[in-house]
């Protein structure tokens, strides 16, 4: 890689990309008329929620992919301007992995922020974006995830998702043991570990093993707080959350 190259791959992510095409079975009945991404958590929704934190980082552009009621989430984007939204409509659903694989056109060739739009966060004394994007090397990393300890995920209940190395590379929780920390949703990616992924739909977690095999995938410690969201039931803890009356 030439320097003036490598001067650009180091800057700051200045793109990113909301995940918004998940079908939230299990926040139904409501998801059946409101994509999830969309459902007012204390008066305002989850995507916005992850588009206003984009934007006060200093996102200019972002992309959002749609596809279960995409109409609803072009008309809620229809009037936000910053940061910049292009809407990519996915008439198959792609998951994950090829939902981020299908935006490549619209991310660039430099290493992009990608956050899942049915998460809340409260910040710690470093917002969470700015901790990713200043660890951030991609000398070394192709992944970097913003991990949360499951002890204080408020409303999680699952086992966790990662081993964190004293170097800050990932290792998965095995089967049947328990692992200290969860994904927490926000995380930036270089376009390079998707360059030859497969068409179609594929998980996220793929390019995240494809990366763990190289000693390519990192992750950090969230400093604030982390609420899962997941049903119904759960909208009023988290707006609890928000108010910071819950724990976490």
């Amino acid at each position: 890689m030439n320097p003036a190259a490598l001067v650009e791959e180091r800057r700051p992510p200045g793109r990113a990309m909301v995940l918004a095409a998940g079908l939230g079975l299990r926040m139904r009945p409501l998801t059946l008329t409101t994509p999830k991404p969309l459902i007012p958590i204390a008066g305002r929704s989850m995507l916005d929620r992850a588009l206003d934190a984009l934007a006060a980082y200093g996102i200019e552009e972002a992309v959002v992919n749609a596809h279960h009621l995409a109409d609803a989430v072009a008309r809620h984007l229809a009037g936000r301007d910053h940061p910049a939204v292009r809407l990519c409509v996915e008439v198959e659903r792609l998951e994950t992995g090829g939902g981020v694989r299908n935006a490549l056109p619209l991310l660039g060739v430099r290493p992009f922020f990608v956050l899942n739009g049915d998460i809340l966060w409260q910040d710690g004394p470093r917002p969470a974006l700015r901790a990713l994007a200043q660890r951030w090397d991609p000398k070394q990393m192709d992944a970097l995830l913003l991990l949360h300890p499951i002890a204080s995920a408020l409303g999680y209940e699952g086992a966790g998702d990662f081993h964190l190395c004293d170097d800050g590379r990932l290792l998965r929780r095995r089967d049947g043991e328990h692992a200290p920390f969860l994904f927490a949703g926000l995380q930036i990616l270089h376009p390079r570990l998707l360059a030859d992924a497969p068409s179609g739909a594929f998980s996220l977690n793929l390019i995240y093993d494809r990366a763990m095999a190289g000693g390519r995938l990192f992750g950090i410690v969230n400093e604030g707080r982390w609420c899962h969201v997941g049903t119904p039931a759960d909208i009023p803890v988290a707006e609890d959350f928000l108010r910071g009356g819950a724990g976490g």
